[in-house]
């Protein structure tokens, strides 16, 4: 594909702590895209002037106009029309390799793709429970999940992550975009959308970026209830491929037995952080019955109550 025909987004908030990384990473891809744009929510660091000094659109909005969905949907209307592929790629995302936009915009060859994401490597010196969330989301081999096999493969199908991702535009625009007002997982209503329709997921082993958090149990907390408000407020997304507790039991087994090699000692807080994220959750498929003042404090997405 012609890389005029390919756009990289960046959301962006006082990320100059990732620029030094991030910038030469990117000015090395063996593909460049047409168009790098760069949506900044009012930084109030050098974030702006350092992407504009290489090369991007910036575009600045007021920090309290960020929404998920509703802010990549503003950057796709902003693009030429001779755009087909848009890469969503994090701040705090690096590329692992020249050829990390290449591989994963090669797999559009696909006619019948509409979404894909590539692996999130853990970043060097990451924990023992760090690397395990990557390592089991984001295996070493790549997979193609089509529409038939969707539903029988339960809620894991709608799994993708904008931190990176790439969309091809017809696909996005035929399901009606990222979906405004949401407080996480614009990515996967997307993903689930394009499946029901008859479009294509891959999964880009092959194309891979460093990204992993450390997060506190508080924050754990926070995020698995955003989760639970997340399919509270977009029921169909269960209703069409299934609960998540199947997944999640495999997961808590599989980092168990991570850390038995590696770290048992984490082993205590791994089972806490377990309980935890499951208490969040389902207090969040529950918001409706806590005050949005409560909300707000325990969310992590506490401008989405604001």
């Amino acid at each position: 594909m012609a890389e005029n025909r390919v756009a990289l987004v960046i959301p962006t908030l006082n990320a100059a702590k990732h620029l030094d990384v991030l910038i030469p990473a990117l000015q090395a891809q063996s593909f460049q895209p047409g168009t790098l744009l760069v949506i900044d929510s009012s930084s109030t660091d050098d974030t702006a002037e350092r992407f504009t000094a290489a090369g991007a659109e910036v575009i600045v909005i007021p920090r309290a106009q960020f929404d998920h969905g509703g802010t990549r949907q503003r950057a796709v209307n902003r693009l030429s029309p001779r755009v087909e592929v848009v890469v969503f790629l994090t701040q705090d995302a690096v590329p692992a390799d020249s050829d990390t936009i290449a591989r994963i915009v090669g797999t559009f060859a696909d006619p019948e793709l509409g979404v894909a994401y590539g692996r999130q490597l853990p970043h060097h010196g990451a924990g023992a429970i760090e690397a395990h969330a990557r390592l089991f989301n984001y295996p070493p081999d790549s997979v193609v999940l089509r529409p038939e096999d969707a539903v029988s493969a339960g809620i894991k199908a709608t799994f993708c992550s904008n931190s990176f991702a790439a969309y091809r535009r017809r696909a996005l625009e035929m399901v009606g975009g990222f979906p405004s007002g949401t407080i996480f997982g614009e990515d996967a209503a997307v993903t689930g959308r394009m499946l029901l329709s008859g479009w294509a997921k891959a999964y880009v082993a092959e194309a891979q970026v460093h990204h992993s958090h450390s997060y506190s149990i508080g924050e754990e907390f926070r995020r698995y209830f955003d989760v639970g408000v997340m399919h509270a407020r977009a029921p169909w997304l269960l209703e069409r491929f299934g609960k998540a507790g199947g997944e999640g039991r495999r997961f808590v087994r599989s980092e168990l037995r991570h850390l038995a090699r590696h770290q048992p000692l984490q082993i205590p807080s791994a089972i806490l952080r377990s309980a935890v994220k499951l208490a969040a959750y389902h207090c969040g498929r529950r918001e409706a019955r806590i005050p949005r003042p409560l909300k707000r404090r325990i969310s992590l997405n506490r401008r989405y109550w604001a």
